[in-house]
């Protein structure tokens, strides 16, 4: 909760505290000592609490608000436990509340206020320990952090995603500032833009002795921005920080990390305080608080003279920060990268074909999460990989003559290929290894659209599945006539992503469709991150026939392609995706691993020879 929603909610428990204590003491007793000094300590009316204890009235008053200083506390609020009466003598049993603000925890601790009759009139003991049990004279309070360093994104064994990038943290020592605190933090606010109040009470509530980081700033920003500003102020201490933040390929997958600016100070919450960084995109955003973790903070004691620490009250080891482990494979990745490097518009998915886990992820012109994962581009004549599994169920054999005209209508929906199948009498074999659409959507009258619907779901199409990033899984509308069913054969209404055509081409190499794994450890992102993981779906087998047939019929495709002459064991095929944007698929395997490329205006199997290639020759 925020520092303005915390100091809301303790003005309202005053309110209803204040009356409760008025319902409840009528009479002048001991009861009208203990409800003013809490009533008062609480709401800050400082003069109406030092008014109810024997002490000092302005010691008192000091007293109680450098205890709000120096734990930079958001409020405090009081709970009556008991009241017992023994002669001119009493004792307040009673639990405070203490909020200690900035994402802090809630520090809850009991105490006892001790009472005397001074003159007649009930009066609270007053001595350090009144604020709590082992504070005594010549001590005050401080609270100390120790934030954990930022963990990175592996890939699959464990290797880091990120390059080291240098953060420049700025802060102060408090016990070297003197009188210029004030100063210091007015010229630090006046570059930077964080709250000149918020900085001063870090500085305030920090055993003096130890180093108090007030913000960070990436290198650019820092060298191009600030340094010659930040320079100016001789009690600022500025380290270099070096931390795994710049993302490795997958880029956009990993996510790009930033200093926390005081705009986003208040908007994400959680453990972060001005100075940590935080995840912009990617997984970085996605698992932001299982990376950061959070501050270790203390509440201490301190010696006056000395600034010594003299105990500690309360500890909070923070939640433990973790690695995201992830299912990229380096060398797969950069494989990835080095086939799409070649074309001006691309992305190629690799998947592992038995298990659905995401492998690498590379794209040119085109962004990895909200195009490779989440685009959605018409599936073309590569969705008759999936159309095949429902007609091959309805009879169709594979081996029966098709002819390949360069138009046809169908239903009154028109088609034109630019395939050309040669052959006195081509097959259906052949017309799918070559991705003849008129061919292919003169197929429709042979299966009805329940089939075709049943055999997309079982591929994965429109399957509710999540990852922790933005992904989709297809769609294939309603198919309410020959038309219809003859442009979802041909994939002229059909959307699907690089990602979802990846895992149809695992599941006939597998035999088996299995839902796409990006993240392994943790097993679920933040509570607050955009895109909340749902269980998995099960693995859908494929018919033992269906596989055969397609098995055969891709790769007979990829021996048809040019571009995959002299490699072996690769199947897929090579079809035409949004004709109007030339755009293209190569959707198919090679031993374990199972991809979709997506390409305009570039042979999207010469990218797919490239990537397989690149396995080959890796170590």
């Amino acid at each position: 909760m925020s520092r303005v929603r915390r100091g809301l909610a303790a003005t309202v428990t005053l309110a209803v505290a204040s009356m409760s204590l008025t319902a409840c003491f009528e009479e002048s007793s001991p009861h009208d000592a203990v409800r003013d000094f809490l009533v008062g300590w609480q709401s800050e009316d400082y003069d109406l609490a030092a008014g109810r204890t024997d002490g000092d009235r302005a010691a008192v008053r000091k007293a109680l608000s450098d205890a709000k200083v120096e734990l930079d506390a958001a409020s405090f609020r009081f709970k009556i436990k008991s009241i017992s009466l023994n002669g001119d003598q009493s004792q307040a049993d009673f639990r405070a509340e203490v909020d200690l603000g900035e994402n802090n925890p809630l520090w809850v601790y009991d105490s006892m206020l001790p009472l005397r009759l001074v003159d007649g009139q009930w009066k609270v003991h007053w001595s350090p320990s009144v604020l709590h049990p082992q504070l005594k004279d010549g001590q005050r309070f401080a609270v100390s952090t120790d934030p954990t360093a930022r963990q990175s994104v592996e890939d699959r064994k464990g290797t880091p995603l990120q390059l080291p990038q240098f953060l420049y943290v700025v802060g102060v020592i408090p016990s070297q500032l003197g009188d210029r605190a004030d100063e210091v933090v007015e010229q630090l606010s006046g570059y930077t833009g964080f709250a000149q109040d918020r900085l001063l009470s870090r500085i305030r509530s920090s055993p003096p002795k130890q180093f108090v980081p007030l913000a960070n700033f990436g290198a650019v920003r820092y060298q191009r921005d600030l340094e010659a500003q930040l320079k100016k102020i001789p009690q600022l201490i500025i380290r270099q920080q070096k931390q795994p933040v710049a993302p490795d390929g997958p880029k956009d997958i990993v996510g790009k990390v930033s200093a926390l600016t005081p705009e986003t100070e208040q908007k994400l919450g959680g453990p972060q305080r001005a100075g940590d960084s935080f995840g912009q995109s990617g997984l970085q955003r996605a698992y932001q608080d299982s990376l950061t973790g959070s501050t270790r903070t203390r509440v201490i004691t301190l010696d006056l003279k000395t600034d010594n620490e003299v105990a500690q009250l309360k500890e909070w080891p923070g939640r433990t920060n973790v690695p995201v482990r992830t299912t990229i494979d380096s060398a797969k990745q950069s494989a990835a990268e080095a086939a799409v490097a070649q074309t001006d518009t691309s992305a190629l998915v690799a998947v592992d074909r038995s298990t659905g886990e995401i492998l690498a992820v590379g794209t040119k012109g085109l962004n990895q999460e909200k195009d490779a994962l989440a685009g959605k581009f018409p599936a073309g004549t590569a969705f008759s990989i999936v159309a095949a599994d429902a007609l091959i169920k309805a009879g169709m054999n594979t081996k029966q003559k098709l002819a390949c005209p360069a138009e046809r209508t169908v239903g009154g929906a028109r088609f034109v290929t630019a395939s050309s199948v040669t052959g006195a009498s081509p097959t259906v074999k052949d017309n799918f290894a070559k991705g003849c659409v008129t061919a292919l959507a003169s197929l429709a009258r042979r299966v009805d659209a329940a089939a075709l619907a049943k055999s997309s779901a079982a591929f994965g199409i429109g399957k509710d599945w999540r990852l922790p990033l933005k992904s989709f899984s297809g769609s294939l509308p309603p198919l309410a006539s020959d038309a219809d069913k003859a442009r979802a054969i041909a994939g002229q209404n059909v959307e699907v992503s690089p990602l979802s055509m990846a895992l149809v081409a695992g599941a006939i190499a597998s035999g088996s469709w299995h839902a796409p794994v990006l993240v392994t450890e943790p097993k679920s992102p933040d509570p607050s991150a955009e895109v909340v993981s749902l269980a998995a779906p099960q693995p859908v087998a494929v018919d033992p026939k269906v596989r055969s047939a397609l098995t055969a019929m891709m790769l007979a495709g990829a021996k048809s392609s040019r571009a995959l002459a002299g490699h072996t064991g690769v199947h897929g095929v090579t079809a035409a995706g949004d004709a109007e944007k030339h755009m293209g698929w190569f959707v198919g395997w090679q031993g374990e691993v199972a991809i979709a490329v997506l390409t305009k205006n570039y042979d999207p199997a010469a990218v797919a020879g490239e990537f397989f290639s690149a396995l080959r020759d890796s170590p």
